[in-house]
């Protein structure tokens, strides 16, 4: 309950981070600008409230080579997160970012080579469907920019899914928000002076809250994953269709059309099907069994061992 908890939290400050940087895009700051900003306004208020309260400690780690990639990565999802944000309506850039479980799968199966059986890939199936009728080809169709973004999003979300994972393992959360912030910062800085031009007071107002509802969303999903199984929590990201249209519709005066109302409930009822499956996989047999998914669909319930 605590993880998710957690994981709904994260949700709403997720939420709010997009649509802080959907006004600051409008109001003419560059992508690489929004992230820079997003990871270097976070630095020193993570610090000053570790300091503050004498656990700046917990920023020590062994793994900063783990966390070096991790950022890597994450740079490339947040550019893919905020420009499907700035380039898509809110409600269809959440909808796209819920692909990430079709494309765990995807990365399950062809590079990890797992075994993956037919209630999951009928699952993919299903959820890219959604996108195409979110997409609309030939029908008024999203930007493919956006779209682009939004789908790369997904990709990059279910590989730091793994990799927040492994480091949850020994790291406390806040030491993970710490050292992405950091790495990223370092990456985006690069490009600043490419990008940088002077604000009004209202830009840097949105460039600090973006920074602290990002810092905020990223503590909570990484500690959602270190008191919960992804399994479990994941379940709860579906909430963000909920803040992004509620946004999008008092500040926009906008609401989904059509084939979001279409699309958007086969992808999350892909994403369910495969949550739920590998709940109920990791229910019945242990990870060390020489079962595969595919035996066990069509094995029955009493043969299946459990507590192997």
């Amino acid at each position: 309950m605590v993880a998710i908890a957690l994981r709904l939290a994260a949700m709403a400050m997720l939420s709010t981070m997009f649509m802080l940087a959907k006004l600051a895009g409008e109001a003419g700051v560059a992508l690489p600008e929004l992230m820079f900003w997003r990871q270097g306004m976070s630095l020193p208020l993570i610090a000053g409230v570790l300091l503050a309260t004498g656990r700046i400690r917990l920023l020590r780690t062994n793994r900063m080579a783990s966390h070096a990639r991790r950022a890597t990565t994450g740079t490339v999802g947040l550019c893919c997160n905020l420009g499907a944000a700035t380039l898509l309506p809110l409600p269809v850039a959440t909808t796209l970012g819920f692909t990430t479980p079709l494309f765990a799968v995807l990365i399950a199966a062809l590079v990890l080579r797992e075994t993956v059986g037919k209630w999951r890939w009928t699952a993919v199936v299903l959820g890219f469907v959604g996108v195409l009728v979110i997409a609309r080809p030939g029908d008024a169709p999203v930007p493919a920019l956006g779209l682009a973004a939004g789908l790369g999003a997904g990709v990059i979300v279910a590989i730091v899914s793994f990799q927040i994972r492994d480091l949850a393992r020994t790291e406390a959360p806040i030491a993970c928000v710490f050292w992405f912030a950091f790495y990223g910062s370092l990456f985006t800085a690069i490009l600043l002076p490419f990008y940088a031009q002077p604000h009004g007071f209202r830009e840097w107002m949105l460039l600090a809250a973006i920074g602290l509802s990002g810092a905020l969303a990223q503590f909570l999903i990484t500690a959602a994953l270190r008191f919960g199984q992804v399994a479990t929590v994941v379940v709860m990201d579906y909430s963000a269709l909920i803040w992004s249209t509620l946004y999008g519709w008092v500040i926009w005066d906008h609401l989904p059309v059509a084939a979001m109302w279409l699309g958007a409930p086969l992808i999350v009822a892909a994403g369910l099907i495969i949550t739920s499956r590998e709940h109920f996989l990791s229910r019945r047999i242990s990870p060390t069994s020489a079962l595969d998914e595919a035996a066990i669909e069509e094995a029955q319930p009493e043969k299946i061992p459990v507590g192997t």
